[in-house]
């Protein structure tokens, strides 16, 4: 056995919990097994009203997946990854399997250097454009991870996707029980390793922009601020849909994350529409001639915001056998 492979891959289950995932659920569990580590779904920590099928779940875990395989293949391990291996068990939900020696690219290694500066900005962006040079490179990212990114200002969804987040950020603000979930998840110490802090969140909007970021992420502590008008907005896609499809579509969604990161550009989600009953179906129908779309990203310019704490890996990691790399 490599003697280096057990710290290799502790380096990689640390870069795994750095995936993003709703509200700072970290909802994953993983199960080192020799040369095999399960990435399992952790329902403890599904949000059963934003999310009540695990959609967002099973994408953050993808997420994980490809923070993961990154990190193992920067440091010369090459792996295998079996989406949804089981039928029988839907929360096992990718096996990585190790097999050997692998020689990583520049690429690689930039996007795994990427993995501990992604984070989420909720604050405001520039009115820089994002150039046709950078909107290329997050393409070539989907594309690698076999799936699409679609800018909506290029394909006429632009203003039906920013009408579908907008009602659906006003049914959440009137959902007492969405209130209530979103309550428990935010406004958080710093230095608490889960949910949301509020030194993290974004300030009030002076001027009502085409979409609106959540009100449940405002830190009204600090002055209101104009937000960009016209943000550039991505959707992540898909050919297929499903529990294998939603962890796919959040190995994508990372890889388009890294790579905007390692070009200087700054990234927040748009899950309202997701989660909003009243919007989710005409969401899905929006896309329908492209494949399944699994999350909308807000692109962009900005000044860094802090990252947020996260669990030790070992916190969320069972360990049946010390890692080896099978004999050939």
């Amino acid at each position: 056995m490599n003697v280096f492979l057990p710290l290799v891959v502790d380096q990689a289950l640390a870069a795994a919990v750095r995936a993003p995932s709703p509200q700072n659920t970290q909802p994953w569990r993983f199960v080192v097994d020799g040369p095999r580590i399960e990435v399992w779904l952790d329902r403890d920590r599904v949000l059963p009203v934003a999310d009540p099928a695990g959609r967002e779940a099973r994408l953050s875990c993808g997420a994980a997946v490809c923070n993961l395989v990154l990190t193992l293949r920067v440091n010369g391990v090459r792996s295998r990854v079996r989406i949804a291996p089981e039928a029988a068990d839907r929360d096992l939900l990718a096996l990585v399997s190790i097999e050997g020696n692998t020689r990583p690219s520049t690429l690689d290694r930039r996007l795994a250097e990427a993995v501990y500066r992604r984070h989420t900005n909720r604050r405001p962006l520039s009115d820089r454009a994002v150039p046709p040079s950078a909107r290329a490179l997050l393409r070539s990212a989907a594309l690698g991870e076999g799936g699409h990114l679609d800018f909506l200002d290029g394909s006429g969804r632009y203003a039906q996707v920013t009408a579908l987040v907008r009602r659906a950020e006003t049914e959440q603000a009137t959902d007492a029980d969405f209130r209530a979930e979103t309550a428990r998840w935010t406004g958080r110490a710093a230095e608490c390793p889960d949910g949301v802090p509020t030194d993290a969140f974004g300030p009030p909007a002076d001027i009502p922009g085409v979409v609106s970021l959540r009100a449940s992420h405002e830190n009204r502590s600090i002055p209101p601020r104009p937000f960009e008008q016209d943000p550039v907005l991505a959707a992540v896609l898909t050919r297929d849909q499903g529990v294998a499809a939603d962890v796919r579509g959040g190995m994508i969604m990372e890889r388009v994350l890294l790579t905007a990161t390692a070009e200087g550009l700054a990234t927040s989600f748009l899950s309202q529409p997701f989660e909003a009953r009243s919007t989710r179906a005409q969401l899905l129908a929006a896309f329908r001639d492209l494949g399944h779309v699994h999350t909308l990203l807000r692109v962009g310019y900005g000044l860094p915001t802090r990252m947020i704490a996260r669990r030790p890996a070992a916190e969320v990691t069972t360990v049946r056998s010390a890692p080896e790399v099978p004999a050939l």
